[in-house]
């Protein structure tokens, strides 16, 4: 090998090792944002915890006469509270061990079931978060805002419930994947109609998609008063087959099913599609730049139409998500705000499907953990809203972390989290 051949591999070794540090400086300046956005989310909520305590804003009125009680209090309730909140989301380290301990002992496998049941809700809660914040994000991508996610998943839910159960005697595997289907298509649909009148008329998807959300919940409301109520007249549909069930993981008192494994797989198509297919790279396009995309040959209006008919499959999936796996039915008001909350995933996320992924464990994981947080340490669940709202905050508005941190800001990381706000 001559000198000339080994210098320039040389250089090509260094250009390498530069690509990588670059590639490795800006994920980790991507990621910091939304980092320190939920811990300082967290450090407000501990804050808000301490003093909506009556007995630490006594303890702190007294603080110079008992300094080290007024913190040592204020310590001890706030730490209560974020352990009740973990182990409400995860479950106790030492009661799941103790438990595995009993099963592999006797064989007996209640306790185990009632040890994983805290974090079996946090992702029975995270999946549907999955589904709706991959429909937000795909539609941030084309640069779209679709507000409509939570009709989407409604009737999604709605179409979903029907064929569970009007359709009766098929197997399993043809009825699952009907009504799974169904779901899809019927949020497909509806989230179309805004794209189309987008892409033909220039009306603004934002609007419609909120016009198109109120038509779903009335829609849903008469649905279930007559059509389909169930026969003794409640507002809510017969239950669905058997067949119809989104299979579950483990025996109740667990309710993991394989619902979760469904969104993980739908995070992962939405990447292959979005950045290793052709249709991908142009919605990308439009998103980024529609004048230079149009200029580049792609047609605008098939890929409004497209992403906010694939974005309406995804929220619709993750009503049918809801029904086949957990309620098993429809009723009014099923969804408690996936459809709106995943608005903050996509934002959370980055618009990535893996950002989405893990916000949406994250925002799992908080709710799930809300209800003991309350009952054991009497922290109203409400502050975990609070927490979920400053991250949204400081994540829409990156110059308050900069600021707190005294980060410099790089270049990259504002065009990434400002992507694809409607256009």
């Amino acid at each position: 090998m001559s000198e000339e051949q080994k210098s320039s591999q040389t250089e090509d070794v260094k250009v390498d090792e530069q690509l990588e540090d670059v590639s490795g400086k800006g994920l980790f300046v991507s990621l910091r944002v939304p980092f320190l956005s939920v811990f300082t989310g967290l450090l407000i909520g501990a804050i808000i915890i301490a003093v909506s305590n009556a007995e630490v804003v006594a303890a702190w009125k007294n603080l110079f006469q008992d300094p080290i009680g007024a913190l040592s209090l204020t310590w001890i309730t706030i730490r209560n509270a974020y352990v009740a909140l973990f182990e409400g989301s995860f479950g106790n380290p030492k009661t799941i061990v103790q438990a595995i301990g009993v099963w592999r002992d006797t064989g007996e496998t209640r306790a185990v079931l009632d040890a994983l049941r805290p974090i079996s809700e946090s992702l029975v809660i995270s999946t549907p978060y999955i589904f709706a914040g991959l429909a937000v994000a795909l539609g941030f991508r084309g640069g779209l805002f679709n507000i409509g996610a939570e009709g989407q998943l409604f009737v999604g839910g709605l179409a979903s419930a029907f064929i569970g159960y009007a359709i009766k005697g098929l197997p399993a595997y043809i009825h699952l994947p009907l009504a799974l289907l169904a779901g899809i298509s019927a949020g497909a649909i509806w989230g179309a109609i805004p794209g189309y009148l987008k892409a033909r008329t220039g009306a603004h998807e934002v609007i419609n998609t909120i016009m198109m959300n109120y038509i779903a919940f009335r829609l849903t409301d008469f649905l279930l008063s007559g059509p389909m109520a169930r026969p003794d007249g409640l507002p809510i549909t017969p239950e669905i087959a058997p067949s119809a069930y989104i299979p579950a993981l483990l025996p109740k008192p667990v309710r993991i099913h394989y619902g979760f494994f469904i969104a993980l797989g739908a995070a992962f198509l939405v990447y292959w599609f979005l950045w290793k297919t052709t249709s991908g790279l142009e919605i990308r396009m439009v998103g980024a730049n529609p004048r230079a995309a149009k200029y580049a040959g792609v047609k605008i209006s098939k890929n409004i139409v497209l992403a906010m008919g694939l974005s309406g499959a995804l929220a619709g999936l993750a009503g049918a998500n809801q029904v086949l796996g957990v309620d098993h039915r429809m009723v009014r008001a099923f969804s408690t705000g996936y459809g709106f909350d995943a608005i903050a995933l996509a934002l959370l996320g980055n618009s990535h499907p893996v950002g989405v992924v893990l916000a949406s464990l994250l925002f799992g994981f908080l709710r799930g953990g809300a209800a003991r947080m309350q009952s054991m340490a009497g922290v109203p669940v409400e502050i975990i809203r609070i927490i979920q709202g400053m991250v949204i905050i400081f994540v829409a508005a990156p110059a308050i972390i900069r600021g707190l941190y005294r980060l410099k800001e790089f270049r990259s990381e504002e065009a990434v989290l400002s992507r694809g706000w409607g256009s």
